[in-house]
């Protein structure tokens, strides 16, 4: 059956149909979609891990157990699982293992622009490609084979538009093949110095193999045309090449780009006068190019940086094409912000009124830097925030005690913020780190979390308690407030801050968008009462605005949760009353 897919819906779609049974993943956009949906098939035990490492090694013990599996993540989550991932590609698998990684090029949501297919040249594994979701579902499928057939773990890269882009693929039936005898093979899968060693030499092999493997297979494949240029690509890259151009110049498609392959790529430069790499981020095709003596050109036309169009590709080779129609005014921009109700609001603003040092972290909490609160000085990768306040303090001393907090979400706390709070338990800096318990994985939108009590398909799960993991840890102040409450907040930020030793807040609220939530009815603006001081902008809420010099409420975002109320000095928010009281 045709339909149209999402690439990520197309890639759990070819999880189903390759027989896959076993799927943890950590959500990260532009990835999280692959396991929501592969999570639909009730064929597939599918759960969202605390972090993608651990999610690599399940995936691992699952192949052990004879079945295929798949872990899933975006490009910084890789980073997570490198550790277990370089190692894999020694042992290699039992069943069939498939890793999808989705990169982010124009850091749409991410805080870098990396490159993912560096970890599959570094690690000697296999990364496939693909240029639309039918290729996705496609490739899938290829990986297990590959991944049985060489012996190795599989790299499915997707970007943000093969992710988030729509094209018709092909369905067919499931085909799961039959669940494999575990055989202990303390040689191939214990890897210590001993037996890593002999290890290596049977990757270098497989490498050449998978080489040889992408010469003929067909997915990497030469498409005949003008031979005036010739353009070597993949991915994304492929279609806007193909809009500019179409069927005028030769283009050789790369399915595979990790090995490259040699001779395919010979042959096609010894066809074409000039010869052009384009690729997205960094210029590993056209290195290795060069790397064959082959002269190329790429990156002296195009930019590392930033995502590519098929209009940037057209001016770069200072070609016109029909773009459509363009609006005729500019978009107004739409910075980000926190939603309306965000239970994060008050936490920020109170840490702005305090001049605290804000050790940030990755969530949509981040958005804590953002102006009118721009109340965060770091943020670097998951976790962080709770060792950095740490260092911080160890080399501010009283500078900086009392006076830094480090600030994480519930999800980000249970990925990768508990070794650091561990360290601070054991080493003893005089730290505070306040917990956004907002019961949710937010920025990913809504997945559940090990706090949170639901699994994946929100059915009860076991639940870890925050106060009392922290207090095992090592915490013997372990406060939990309400954000909403300003007053209530700014005394125990205050009071924690003094106290002379390690100490935790949580402030636990949920998130505004969640469906159970029960919202207050909205707020208004007694103009008579309001002098227009701005004191209720300072929260930057999207709720409220500023017309004719008089604060305003747009009724139809405001959730009453009271924050700006208890700005107002001159009690001119009032709640509308509900219809009948």
């Amino acid at each position: 059956m045709k339909q149209l897919m999402l690439g990520n819906k197309a890639f759990a779609r070819g999880l189903y149909e390759a027989g896959c049974c076993v799927v943890s993943s950590y959500p990260g956009t532009p990835s999280t979609e692959i396991t929501e949906e592969a999570a639909k098939y009730d064929e597939i035990y599918c759960e969202w891990a605390p972090n993608e490492k651990v999610a690599m090694e399940v995936t691992f013990g699952a192949s052990l157990g004879g079945v295929r599996s798949f872990c899933g993540m975006k490009h910084v989550g890789l980073n997570v699982a490198a550790d277990p991932l370089y190692t894999m590609s020694y042992t290699g698998v039992h069943a069939g293992i498939v890793i999808g990684v989705a990169d982010d090029p124009g850091m749409h949501s991410s805080q870098n622009e990396q490159d993912s297919r560096h970890h599959a040249i570094a690690a000697k594994v296999p990364m496939l490609e693909p240029s639309d979701s039918a290729e996705t579902l496609e490739y899938v499928k290829l990986a297990y084979e590959l991944s049985e057939e060489f012996d190795t773990p599989v790299l499915v890269k997707m970007c943000t538009r093969i992710a988030h882009s729509q094209s018709v693929v092909e369905t067919s039936q499931r085909a799961c093949p039959p669940r494999k005898a575990y055989e202990k093979n303390i040689a191939k899968n214990v890897m210590m110095p001993g037996n890593a060693i002999k290890r290596h030499p049977i990757i270098e092999e497989r490498t050449n193999n998978l080489k040889v493997w992408s010469e003929t297979s067909g997915i990497n494949k030469i498409e005949e045309g003008g031979k005036e240029i010739g353009i070597i690509t993949s991915s994304t890259s492929y279609q806007y090449v193909k809009e500019v151009f179409g069927d005028s110049i030769s283009i050789l498609k790369l399915g595979m780009v990790n090995p490259l392959p040699d001779k395919l790529i010979r042959e096609f430069a010894s066809q074409v006068e000039r010869l052009i790499v384009v690729e997205e981020m960094d210029p590993i095709i056209e290195e290795h190019v060069k790397s064959l003596g082959i002269k190329c050109e790429g990156k002296n036309l195009l930019p590392v940086c930033g995502e590519f169009s098929q209009n940037l590709i057209a001016a770069a080779m200072g070609k016109d094409i029909d773009t459509g129609k363009s609006l005729d005014d500019e978009i107004p921009v739409r910075p980000p912000i926190m939603c309306a109700g965000c239970p994060h609001r008050g936490v920020f603003y109170t840490l702005a009124k305090n001049k605290c040092v804000v050790m940030g972290d990755i969530g949509c909490y981040t958005l804590g830097a953002v102006a009118p609160l721009s109340a965060m000085d770091m943020t670097l990768c998951m976790g962080a925030s709770v060792s950095a306040v740490h260092g911080f303090n160890k080399a501010m001393g009283a500078d900086g005690e009392g006076k830094s907090v480090g600030i994480i979400g519930d999800s980000t706390f249970m990925h990768s913020g508990m070794t650091g709070l561990a360290n601070i338990a054991y080493n003893q800096s005089n730290s505070t780190v306040i917990i956004l318990d907002n019961s949710i994985t937010g920025m990913t939108g809504h997945q559940q979390n090990p706090t949170t009590g639901y699994n994946i398909k929100g059915d009860p799960a076991g639940k870890i308690d925050l106060e009392a993991l922290c207090r095992a840890m090592g915490i013997d102040r372990v406060v939990v407030t309400d954000p909403y409450d300003l007053d209530e907040f700014d005394r125990v930020l205050k009071e924690e801050l003094a106290a002379e030793e390690p100490s935790v807040i949580i402030a636990r609220r949920p998130c505004a968008l969640l469906k159970y939530v029960k919202h207050n009815t909205p707020l208004t603006v007694n103009t008579d009462k309001c002098t227009g001081c701005g004191a209720c902008m300072r929260i930057g809420c999207p709720a409220i605005s500023m017309k004719e010099g008089k604060a305003c409420v747009d009724k139809t975002l405001c959730v009453g949760c009271d924050v700006c109320m208890q700005l107002c000095h001159f009690d001119s928010f009032e709640r509308i009353e509900k219809k009948g009281e």
